[in-house]
């Protein structure tokens, strides 16, 4: 049944076997490039020039290139579930060639676990061999940077892309058992991966452990710090509050010395009417005259000294729903196909 399984699923394995070895080489190089420069880059400190400048510098002439590697990364479990996962099975059921297989020795469920057990497993391999050429790659940027609970970072690094690729094979072989369509499944199986990729970095993940907690007070320097004010709602919100080391998951509203939410009505104010002092800085005289009422936000946070739980914590949950995706697959083919 192994033999039978890799003979047919041997092309679109090859063909992502090439895809990888063009993205390995092309990462070679880059992480080659990328410590070249962090050497160059070195050198400025060892000259007694400004170190934080140059390694800010440093940071910036990659930064974005890696972002979207990482986001070119974060699509291949989309794409080995739609075109690995979903015709799996459902190719079979469509075209009758099932029923061959079922005549002879080979059971029902023996069939299923063994084909989406030897896709799942190249999947996983194959997620995993291109998230270690991009963590070697961009590890030096990485130590420099310090966010690597970033939610396209994160996602892309170590662990986490191992789970994505087997959790997406089955759940697109799983979705195309049910459909016994190979076009609605691929379809299907898109749309759900990509809600689930979408919804544990922002639902799940900020929960796997209780966060740590810390009241910020809102000075005029550390507004002018934050990336945003308000919101579309009005809400008296400071956007892009950040923590030492650590990755921020929720921030209250601003709120006054006795804990109670800035009114709406006061914070318009400091926006439409704030005394001219000459403020300078990002938000200028509406900084001044918020930090002038003794705010702070209250922060919850998950340390960076978590990273690697929150990794294993990851591929554990997809590895975990993969399993009972399999469990329900035996059960699927054994009452309903």
């Amino acid at each position: 049944m192994i033999w039978l399984t890799w003979r047919q699923f041997r092309a679109p394995a090859l063909l992502g076997a090439a895809l990888l070895a063009v993205a390995l080489a092309c990462l070679l190089y880059l992480g080659t490039d990328i410590r070249s420069a962090y050497d160059a880059y070195r050198g400025r400190c060892d000259a007694g020039g400004d170190c934080a400048a140059a390694m800010r510098q440093f940071h910036g002439d990659y930064n974005n290139l890696l972002l979207y590697l990482a986001g070119a990364i974060g699509l291949a479990p989309v794409l080995v579930g739609v075109f690995w996962g979903a015709p799996l099975v459902a190719r079979e059921l469509e075209t009758g060639t099932h029923r061959l297989v079922w005549n002879q020795s080979v059971s029902r469920r023996t069939w299923f676990t063994v084909k989406v057990l030897v896709v799942a497993g190249v999947a996983m391999a194959f997620g995993g061999t291109l998230s270690a050429a991009l963590t070697w790659a961009a590890a030096p940027v990485d130590r420099i940077g310090a966010d690597r609970f970033e939610t396209v970072v994160f996602g892309a690094r170590n662990l986490a892309p191992v789970g994505y690729a087997a959790f997406a094979v089955v759940l697109g072989t799983v979705v195309g058992m049910l459909l016994r369509r190979t076009l609605a499944a691929m379809a299907l199986t898109l749309l759900a991966v990509v809600v689930i990729q979408f919804a544990v970095p922002n639902l799940v993940r900020p929960h796997y452990l209780p966060g740590e907690h810390v009241r910020i007070a809102m000075t005029a320097d550390a507004i002018n710090a934050a990336r945003g004010l308000g919101s579309i709602t009005g809400a008296a919100v400071v956007k892009g509050v950040t923590v030492d080391d650590a990755w921020v998951t929720d921030a209250s509203v601003l709120r006054t010395a006795d804990g109670k939410p800035l009114s709406r009505t006061e914070f318009d104010r400091c926006f439409t009417e704030a005394p001219r002092t000459g403020a300078t800085g990002t938000f200028g005289d509406t900084a001044a005259c918020l930090g002038a009422l003794d705010l702070h936000v209250d922060v919850v946070y998950q340390p960076n000294t978590r990273y690697w739980t929150f990794q294993w914590l990851e591929l554990a949950l997809y590895l975990g729903a993969g399993a009972l995706l399999v469990l329900g697959g035996r059960w699927i083919v054994r009452r309903r196909v």
